[in-house]
């Protein structure tokens, strides 16, 4: 029993992307369009310059799974920026999510995405050409959104979010994609997200998609009590893991 547990560590410390560094963190505030946002700034211990990753929340806001997820990355070597698309405002209550993401401007919320990558670019520690974005539920669509107006982004992982379907959009995405979803999901079916994936094969993107069985939406996320996937869930982080380190670090 003791063999197989130093076995599980080290299958830890040595897979991909796995660093353990430690982490300040603090609130960033930096312009977007007329407005100051404020976002949850993540540094990982060293000098840099550090590829850095915009952490796009889901419609609860910005909240401390958010902020959790933010400083894990970090912890992993890069700089990260979860931004407060909601200006303050988090919730646990569906319904007020659900107010909260419908009086969310799409237009603000994706200058305010593209003003993130502009700052994090202008931050001497981070390497401006190694800058990547996820994002969960209403933020997976979100972090897709920053890869069609960011020109530069070097990569983006979309967590069940939604997916465009046109094939002009698609034709802007610049960087690799990793998309993650759930077998079960209502909201984005496993055959919509195929043909997402068809099609941005089809013009040449470079896409990894996994649909995850007997998961449903958020199945990521430990606070849905009832479509939290815990093997499901590693399985995804793992693939994150290795996503970024290979598209970030090379």
């Amino acid at each position: 029993m003791k063999i197989l547990f130093i076995v599980l560590i080290l299958v830890v410390l040595f897979s991909p992307g796995f660093v353990s560094k430690k982490v300040i963190t603090s609130t960033a505030q930096y312009i977007s369009g007329k407005d100051t946002v404020s976002a949850y700034l993540c540094t990982p211990e060293g000098k840099g310059p550090f590829p850095a990753i915009i952490i796009i929340h889901e419609w609860w806001g910005l909240n401390e799974w958010i902020k959790e997820n933010a400083k894990t990355l970090a912890s992993q070597g890069y700089i990260t920026l979860a931004v407060d698309l909601y200006r303050g405002k988090v919730t646990n209550l569906p319904d007020e999510a659900h107010e909260l993401m419908r009086g969310l401007p799409e237009d603000r919320a994706i200058r305010d995405l593209t003003s993130a990558a502009a700052y994090l670019k202008g931050r001497p520690e981070v390497n401006p050409k190694k800058i990547g974005s996820i994002g969960w539920c209403m933020g997976g669509g979100y972090s897709l959104e920053t890869a069609l107006h960011v020109p530069d982004l070097a990569a983006c992982v979309i967590c069940y979010g939604r997916l465009v379907t046109d094939s002009s959009s698609i034709m802007k995405i610049p960087c690799p994609i990793l998309g993650i979803f759930g077998e079960e999901d209502q909201g984005i079916p496993p055959q919509s997200v195929r043909e997402f994936e068809a099609e941005s094969k089809k013009m040449g993107k470079e896409i990894e998609v996994i649909i995850y069985k007997n998961a449903g939406h958020a199945f990521m996320n430990p606070k849905n009590k009832k479509g939290y996937r815990k093997r499901a869930a590693e399985e995804a982080w793992s693939k994150i893991r290795s996503f970024f380190a290979r598209q970030l670090n090379k």
